[in-house]
């Protein structure tokens, strides 16, 4: 299999989530096709343990992506309390992007 470098230009978004007490910020960068193919995840303080390892696991997540591999395939992997809800956040990442899309209630729907 080859990796699929994304294009120099993407569209990208950012979002924001607690887990837990820690507060953090999401960016996914998307192929043209819509197809997210990176995960970039800033932490609660910049060069912290929490952060570090947010950002590692979040490379991890991208490059696997990037070789084609879905993010629900890292679902079960993650680690998860008694309910099922994600105890990290790249769990709280891979929910969110195996999640089905919402359909959309604009005009023409």
């Amino acid at each position: 299999m080859t990796r699929e470098l994304l294009p120099v230009r993407r569209f990208a978004e950012s979002m924001s989530f607690t887990l837990g007490n820690i507060f953090y910020v999401v960016t996914l960068g998307y192929y043209d096709d819509g197809r997210v193919g990176e995960v970039f995840v800033g932490g609660p303080k910049s060069g912290s343990d929490a952060e570090t390892n947010a950002r590692d696991a979040a490379a991890i997540l991208s490059i696997a992506m990037q070789y084609g591999v879905p993010p629900a395939a890292f679902a079960t992997a993650v680690h998860r309390d008694s309910e099922g809800v994600p105890l990290g956040p790249i769990g709280a990442v891979v929910d969110h992007l195996a999640a089905p899309a919402a359909p959309s209630s604009g005009e023409g729907a």
